[in-house]
């Protein structure tokens, strides 16, 4: 569907990045889980996976959000009270956030503590020119684990109101960002 000025369900565009975002934070979440309990060269090989995955999902955000801008959204169903429709935008705003600013954020931690960022092998990321401050570098690093942690937290509120509006207001809920399904 590409037409969203009348749909109710989204555009296959934004379906295609929604999902692949989705399932790319939630596999970037577990693999710094599973780096965090890792020693050794194990846990420098996997956070080196966290890190391309994450300018993996920055890429792909920007080009979500190229897309949003060019693509109308459907309407938040008419139902919604005002709280929920405030809380769905407001929700949607952090994401885009986060979604930016940590993998931007871990960039520049790599970057003032002189570490560049394999991708999966393919190339590598040079650090930007900023100089070495590995306590800044540091303290952006702690920040991003805290931003990481809000994520979660918000992905989870994100899952249990489309399935609130999917179960009990049967408004279409999640089927609004799948190509199937009553909306």
């Amino acid at each position: 569907m590409s037409d969203t000025r009348n749909a109710r369900r989204y555009s296959v565009g934004a379906m295609i990045f929604h999902w692949t975002i989705a399932v790319a934070v939630i596999v970037n979440w577990r693999i710094a889980e599973a780096a965090h309990h890792a020693e050794g060269a194990a846990k420098g090989a996997i956070f080196a996976n966290h890190k391309a995955l994450g300018i993996l999902i920055l890429v792909l955000t920007l080009g979500r959000l190229i897309w949003r801008w060019t693509h109308p959204v459907p309407p938040l169903p008419s139902d919604l009270a005002k709280w929920e429709k405030v809380l769905a935008r407001t929700v949607h705003v952090v994401f885009y956030v986060l979604l930016i600013a940590l993998p931007l954020g871990a960039w520049i931690a790599n970057s003032l503590t002189g570490r560049s960022i394999d991708m999966f092998g393919l190339f590598t990321i040079p650090p930007l020119p900023l100089g070495e401050n590995k306590s800044l570098g540091s303290a952006i690093f702690s920040a991003h684990a805290t931003g990481g942690s809000i994520f979660i937290y918000l992905i989870g509120l994100h899952i249990l109101g489309a399935l609130k509006h999917t179960f009990f207001d049967k408004n279409g809920g999640i089927f609004r960002m799948l190509p199937f399904g009553k909306v």
